[in-house]
């Protein structure tokens, strides 16, 4: 599944692990993508959806 959310965008971000020694390794962080059934224009589609976008309502979830 893509880690991208369809409403406002956001995606994977990089960055480093950064150890006491400041030793500096990369990582990434993802975001809480969740595939949910939505209204869209008035049809129920299948969309990929971050929980932020869900919880302050940008997205109508389908009944």
């Amino acid at each position: 599944m893509a880690n991208v959310c369809e409403i406002c965008g956001k995606g994977e971000r990089s960055g480093f692990n950064v150890s006491h020694s400041n030793l500096k390794t990369k990582r990434t962080w993802k975001p809480n993508i969740q595939r949910v059934k939505a209204l869209v224009k008035g049809d129920v589609k299948r969309v990929n959806v971050c929980t932020r976008c869900l919880r302050s309502g940008k997205i109508q979830r389908a009944v």
